[in-house]
């Protein structure tokens, strides 16, 4: 990859504040100029590749997936602060969990949580007052953990400890943004003990979950939740996940599960205030599916149109807004050379908003994911990554979010004052601020 146009580490220097801030304005500005790859070198031992090239994309994710792995952000700066689970580790040790794990998220596994998803959903809509603007972020957000809270644990009277939980996760997310956008300050991090004070929050939050799940396995309780589906996976000579893993996996669960979801769903949310004819087209398609208030697995399938504007707002801001691999042995991609070592980052906010591929980009048209294939959306479209290693609880946040829209609609109008919504992107693609109105609805 040589031949690559390169940014210069003064130039990423120059632009610090931008890119601590927000890089992604920096980002664009040079896929601009340079086209649909770049080299920047900002650390020692290769180069890093940012790229939105769709055909690189899917020979890294899916084609010669076997010659890359997740990069050291995950697999050292992220593991550093959730552990070695599903999300943060590589080869041998992750087939071997991701196998262990996803039978937990298969559909009739998901059957048996819907339930408890509604409960929490439910509990927390209640918070809403009608004729009233708030600001549907912090709600979305505890909307998502109490879900992931309720379906892993099968509790409520864990709060104070969750609340804790989230804390830490915010806590610590903040601190690794600072690393991986200021790499030239690693070593103050680490001199100044910042990095230790995280660690030590994140051994807090260990010691949180290792109570709960001690309280369970004590109490020979069989509740049908992800924490029981976790206790009884079994490796192939019938062994359990070790205490140490088990909390890598459930750590992995509350960071990844919550977070993402809070986010599409909020800025989902903000999209159907914005549009109310796509709004009104919703809750039609709710009223008609939802007849009787069942919400199976079967009911929300029917959500078509739900799930269309679900997928679309993820279209415009993907919570996994980059994905990471790094080349473990040399490869080749359209005549150009890739060296062991070399990392990539690939964009998919910016493939997602590709005009070459999508027609009217910055514009929010559910009704696209009705006409384009499924097999056209996968070389453009990542909202939960690709391949071996797509999302294992993509299922999961589908259901959660298309529940939690429905629920919502059924119950209230929602419009909004805001002409744009301002972003902040940290590990995951967040929203600043979404103020939004509430309206009741009449009776039917």
């Amino acid at each position: 990859m040589k031949g690559l146009p390169s940014i210069s580490l003064y130039q990423v220097f120059r632009n610090r504040k931008r890119i601590l801030n927000n890089p992604l304005p920096f980002h664009n500005e040079n896929f601009q100029k340079y086209g649909d790859s770049f080299r920047v070198k900002v650390r020692s031992g290769g180069p890093v590749i940012f790229t939105r090239n769709p055909c690189l994309i899917k020979h890294l994710l899916q084609k010669n997936h076997k010659s890359y792995h997740k990069s050291p952000l995950q697999t050292v700066d992220l593991a550093k602060y959730i552990g070695h689970g599903i999300l943060t580790s590589n080869g041998d040790h992750w087939l071997t969990h991701r196998r262990m794990v996803q039978p937990a998220f298969h559909r009739k596994k998901l059957m048996a949580l819907i339930s408890a998803m509604e409960v929490a959903i439910k509990g927390e809509l209640l918070k809403i007052k009608s004729d009233t603007t708030i600001d549907v972020f912090p709600l979305m957000g505890d909307l998502a953990f109490q879900v992931v809270a309720k379906t892993l644990f099968s509790r409520n009277d864990i709060q104070a400890d969750m609340a804790t939980l989230k804390e830490i996760t915010n806590s610590n997310q903040e601190m690794l943004i600072r690393e991986m956008r200021q790499p030239y300050l690693k070593w103050w991090f680490r001199l100044s003990g910042q990095i230790r004070k995280h660690i030590g929050q994140s051994d807090e939050a260990r010691v949180l979950l290792n109570k709960i799940i001690a309280d369970r396995v004590n109490s020979g309780e069989k509740r049908d939740d992800l924490l029981d589906m976790l206790l009884s996976a079994r490796y192939e000579d019938g062994a359990t996940m070790s205490r140490e893993q088990l909390l890598d996996e459930v750590m992995i669960l509350f960071t990844a599960g919550y977070e993402t979801t809070a986010n599409a769903l909020s800025f989902t949310l903000y999209f159907l205030a914005k549009h109310p004819l796509e709004q009104q087209k919703a809750f039609e398609e709710i009223s008609k599916v939802l007849t009787q208030g069942e919400t199976d697995i079967t009911a929300i399938s029917n959500l078509r149109y739900v799930s269309s504007c679900i997928e679309e707002a993820m279209r415009l801001y993907p919570p996994a807004y980059y994905i990471d691999r790094i080349a473990i042995e040399d490869d080749e991609f359209e005549g150009r050379n890739i060296a062991k070592g070399t990392m990539f980052l690939m964009s998919i906010y910016e493939i997602h908003r590709y005009d070459t591929f999508w027609k009217q980009p910055k514009d929010f048209i559910p009704e696209r994911f009705a006409t384009i294939s499924k097999k056209e959306l996968s070389d453009y479209y990542y909202p939960f990554g690709a391949g071996p290693r797509m999302c294992v609880g993509n299922n999961f946040a589908m259901y959660e979010m298309i529940l939690t829209v429905s629920f919502l609609l059924q119950k209230y109008h929602i419009s909004t004052q805001m002409n744009t919504v301002s972003i902040n992107p940290m590990i995951s693609l967040k929203p600043q601020k979404v103020a939004l109105k509430f309206t009741a609805r009449p009776a039917r």
